[in-house]
């Protein structure tokens, strides 16, 4: 199970589904991105990504603090298979209340390390809305490049080359 400075990261249990609907089914923490309309929508969004963990080797973990133990997120590195074909991304999503806090930097540091030293991917791409400024930071920190605008999708397209050794 990795972890960070401040953050427990582990798989997706049914356990959690309630929990993360909480900000995943939020209109307003979810507002750059897809909101989950039902309890079941989020269910099954979390559960098939949990699924393709064991084919790919990675998915979304559940972004645990870990000062006091509160789910407080969702994210990782995935192959989407709710929108095929932009190959492993690095996609997160985290309670509005925790925002700001830098948790998303360290969630992104650790799907790298999983990109770079367990699959060795040449490549990782990532998406942000154009509003999200707090989003692109993030992305830009961790040394993702912007590449284009999607306009049929109303996001900035980044991508970040694994380093070379």
């Amino acid at each position: 199970m990795p972890e960070t400075e401040r953050l427990i990261l582990r798989r997706s249990r049914r356990a959690d589904i309630p929990e993360l609907f909480k900000f995943l089914g939020d209109p307003t923490a979810m507002q750059h991105t897809h909101t989950d309309k039902t309890l079941r929508e989020c269910q099954r969004r979390v559960m098939v990504h949990e699924w393709r963990r064991r084919r790919d080797g990675c998915a979304p973990w559940v972004v645990i603090r870990r000062e006091d133990g509160q789910i407080i997120g969702w994210g990782g590195l995935y192959e989407d298979p709710f929108d095929p074909g932009w190959d492993f991304e690095i996609g997160y999503y985290f309670r509005p209340d925790v925002w700001g806090h830098g948790y998303a930097s360290e969630l992104v540091h650790a799907a790298l390390d999983v990109a770079d030293l367990k699959l060795r991917l040449p490549e990782v791409w990532a998406m942000a809305h154009p509003e999200n400024g707090g989003s692109k930071r993030v992305l830009e920190k961790a040394g993702f490049q912007l590449c284009r605008y999607l306009p049929d999708r109303n996001r900035l397209l980044f991508r970040r080359p694994r380093p070379i050794e």
